[in-house]
């Protein structure tokens, strides 16, 4: 018998056996990126997080029973804001991005969702939404906004407003990140619609031509392609209020009281070198970053998973080539005992359907509930709330056993990396980018990455100086400069 899968429910502030409405579907909806600027470590962690959980479920339940939705915020001031800032076209920006967090997505092994709806494509079933909204008098029009009435969700069947979040009445009014307009009935009311100028982007409706707030969005996205109520709503803990508050709120009114997710999942947020990351401090990092460090993004994947998922993660390079080097363990201990391919596509997995074809896929399709069980403690521990940290420790163990010979070890060490998203790279391709057989004194790309970083600090260059030194870092290298 598999383990029972537990997760912790944000909804209930506690850990809870995972049951789903109907086993033959399980419905799981995940807020994905708004597509202003190139997606940055933090947006990867939840990504990866909600990734390992869908591969979890397609095993507990068979990959053809999990439908897996993430959204593309496509319509936001932001992206007006950015599009205005680079001179061109809100669709030119979009597109872009949206390439750009796609193709971070593959190098990071995510495997594309069921489906990934676009705001933009949403737009009549958002009307719709709110139309219902003000019919059942929990939403109004004023100066040519919609408002969500936040004193009509106080008791809405068994949901009450700040049930998810926690907060009282003055703390959720002082975060809301909503202006205090005067044409609002209550200051926590938020904006389902809004007026566009004819240079934004808008649409016509009932109430004039505009464009939706943020929150309606995810609720009409998931009504149209999951249902009234789901299994699993997933997240960052950064979303949890005004956001996710806010589509709880407006889905129950909408569906007299029913509740919009059963289970409300929410990863930690992610610090660099002990500080919030942000432009402004210099410590903002994106995935292709760490593309540009010559770091793959399978290290990068790994080494968010060292960390538990509900826990805060604090991102160090150090960090980042420690967690290479045990992937290099990883895969010494399957070239060990020949388990895998030496190049080309992997041989136990397959490659992820629907991603590009550009460069290779880290990682191949879980395994399915129909195929060998997973190796048992490492099973129980990924389904006791993701417990990634426990689960790679018996990674270490199964890849210590296939060391020592175990093909057994080695090939249950594998299985498991399927799940996790890791350990599908060829082993030809994996030693290519690696540092595990040599020495860094006399490898030949940390010498030409040196030589680099040389010429740069002599031409004065000391951004792409910088940017080298982090390159080295995380390959293990410690650099003490002497004055030029």
């Amino acid at each position: 018998m598999p383990p029972e899968l537990q997760l912790h429910n944000s909804l209930h502030h506690r850990r809870e056996k995972f049951v789903p409405q109907d086993p033959s579907m399980v419905t799981m909806y995940v807020c994905g990126p708004t597509v202003y600027d190139i997606p940055h470590i933090g947006n990867a962690r939840s990504a990866v997080t909600f990734d390992v959980l869908y591969r979890l479920l397609g095993v507990h339940y068979g990959k053809q029973r999990v439908k897996y939705v993430r959204n593309i915020t496509d319509v936001d001031d932001k992206i007006n804001a950015a599009s205005l800032d680079r001179g061109i076209s809100i669709r030119e920006l979009t597109d872009e991005t949206y390439d750009h967090y796609r193709l971070a997505m593959r190098e990071l092994g995510v495997m594309p969702p069921v489906i990934e709806p676009r705001v933009t494509e949403t737009m009549p079933e958002i009307i719709a939404f709110i139309a219902r909204l003000i019919d059942t008098e929990h939403a109004y029009y004023a100066e040519g906004h919609v408002l969500f009435d936040v004193t009509s969700a106080s008791q809405v069947g068994d949901y009450v407003y700040g049930q998810l979040s926690g907060r009282s009445r003055d703390d959720m009014i002082a975060g809301a990140r909503v202006e205090i307009a005067p044409f609002k009935r209550d200051p926590a009311d938020f904006v389902l619609w809004k007026p566009s100028p004819p240079e934004l982007p808008g649409w016509d409706s009932p109430w004039g031509f505009g464009r939706p707030g943020w929150h309606i969005e995810c609720s009409a996205m998931i009504e149209r392609h999951l249902g009234i109520t789901i299994d699993i709503h997933g997240g960052g803990n950064d979303l949890v209020f005004p956001h996710h508050e806010n589509e709880c709120a407006q889905s129950a009114c909408a569906h007299e009281g029913a509740a919009l997710a059963r289970y409300w999942v929410h990863n930690g947020m992610l610090t660099v070198d002990g500080q919030k990351m942000s432009k402004s401090l210099g410590n903002f990092i994106t995935v292709q970053d760490v593309m540009d460090w010559g770091i793959p993004g399978e290290a990068l994947r790994y080494y968010m998973l060292k960390t538990h998922y509900r826990q805060p993660m604090d991102f160090s390079k150090a960090g980042l080539g420690t967690a290479w080097r045990e992937l290099d363990k990883f895969y010494a201990a399957l070239r060990k005992a020949q388990i895998g391919s030496q190049s080309g596509q992997p041989q136990a997995s397959q490659p992820l359907a629907g991603q590009p074809q550009a460069g290779q896929p880290l990682a191949g399709q879980p395994p399915d509930k129909d195929a060998a069980p997973l190796p048992a403690a490492f099973h129980q521990a990924l389904s006791d709330d993701l417990n990634t940290p426990l689960a790679i420790r018996h990674l270490h163990d199964y890849a210590k056993e296939a060391q020592h010979g175990s093909t057994a070890a080695a090939l249950a060490l594998q299985q498991a990396g399927a799940v996790m998203g890791i350990l599908a790279t060829p082993l030809g391709d994996w030693f290519a980018l690696s540092d595990e057989a040599s020495d860094p004194a006399t490898d030949p790309a940390i010498a030409d990455l040196l030589r680099q970083r040389d010429e740069a600090r002599r031409a004065r260059n000391f951004a792409e100086a910088d940017r080298l030194r982090d390159a080295l870092t995380a390959r293990g290298v410690k650099i003490q400069d002497r004055p030029l």
